[in-house]
């Protein structure tokens, strides 16, 4: 196809998707999400659409078009900045590449658990990346957990870097991830979230990398048979709204959002928990091989890149914070 073509392909499906949302912009701020409905994101924006539809006597409320319905997480976020669409959940991988300070939050082994990224991301480190978005047309509203990123493949278990060599891995289209992947020894392969599937299931890619949760709801455990527990990134969730929608509120709605958004992570986090146990169980019983990983032998491998990150002053100055909430 030609540029041109893709251009006017990229503009009518822009203008279908704009005449899609129109009807909803009265009442409804639009929302997108990868995930399938009942994800712990997903059910995130839903409980925050039903507190603001409360608080304004339902005058205002958020619609949320789960399951990659408006498209892929990159296609959310400039949807987002242009003013087609109002809210998007997307996973900062997405957002390394054009939002550099992001790229502190997805690096190798920077947060120790969920509770230490939590932690980082309810203070000044998280309130500052989240700052640094409307310089782009976004305005941040929160964080939401993705979970400790691990390794899962068609093959064999992961005990030790060199167990990836020669494996082509899916990774997110992110230069850090992919980046990883080389460090790693394996063959990274960038695609979107839901071509993972298809591609494990005709062997285009030998394995890929995600929490317990996505595992369990894309299914890719039917066909990834093997779960190694790398816990290498934390990446984080960020739930974003298009600057322009979100300055045509009033004052009182935009403060109405910012509160809502800030209050379903509490709740969001609640449904991770027992979503992520009850994930991991299900997917044992189906018969996944866990194993445990020589974690200090995937740090050593790793840190020459998390460090070439960190010659960036404003990146090592974020890092420094991320730590102090160790």
């Amino acid at each position: 196809m030609t540029r041109r073509g893709l251009l006017l392909g990229a503009g009518a499906a822009i203008a279908g998707i704009r005449s899609a949302l129109a009807a909803s912009r009265e009442s409804f701020l639009t929302a997108a999400d990868v995930h399938v409905a009942g994800y712990p994101t997903v059910e995130a924006m839903r409980w925050m659409g039903e507190k603001i539809a409360r608080e304004t006597d339902g005058r205002l409320g958020v619609r949320v078009y789960h399951s990659g319905q408006l498209g892929r997480e990159n296609d959310t976020i400039n949807l987002a900045r242009f003013g087609v669409l109002d809210i998007t959940r997307v996973n900062m991988a997405a957002l390394n590449n054009a939002f550099p300070a992001t790229n502190i939050l997805s690096a190798p082994y920077v947060f120790e658990s969920t509770a230490h990224m939590r932690r980082a991301l309810d203070g000044p480190v998280g309130r500052e990346i989240l700052r640094r978005f409307e310089a782009r047309g976004l305005i941040g509203l929160a964080f939401y957990d993705s979970g400790a990123r691990c390794f899962y493949n068609l093959h064999r278990p992961i005990h030790e870097p060199a167990d990836l060599h020669g494996l082509k891995l899916r990774v997110p289209p992110s230069d850090m991830f992919i980046a990883l992947g080389h460090a790693l020894g394996g063959n990274p392969t960038p695609l979107s979230y839901g071509e993972i599937y298809s591609a494990l299931q005709t062997h285009l890619i030998d394995g890929a990398e995600n929490n317990w949760i996505s595992f369990d709801t894309s299914r890719h455990f039917e066909v990834a048979r093997y779960w190694s527990q790398s816990e290498h990134s934390y990446s984080p969730e960020a739930l974003l709204m298009g600057k322009q929608r979100f300055d045509a509120l009033s004052a009182a709605d935009q403060e109405l959002v910012r509160t809502a958004a800030t209050e379903s992570v509490t709740y969001m986090r609640g449904l991770w928990d027992r979503a992520e146990e009850a994930s991991k169980a299900k997917v044992i019983a189906a018969g996944v091989h866990v194993n445990e990983v020589d974690r200090a032998a995937f740090h050593r491998v790793t840190k020459p890149l998390l460090e070439s990150y960190l010659r960036d002053p404003g990146l090592d100055e974020l890092y420094r914070g991320i730590r102090a909430a160790a």
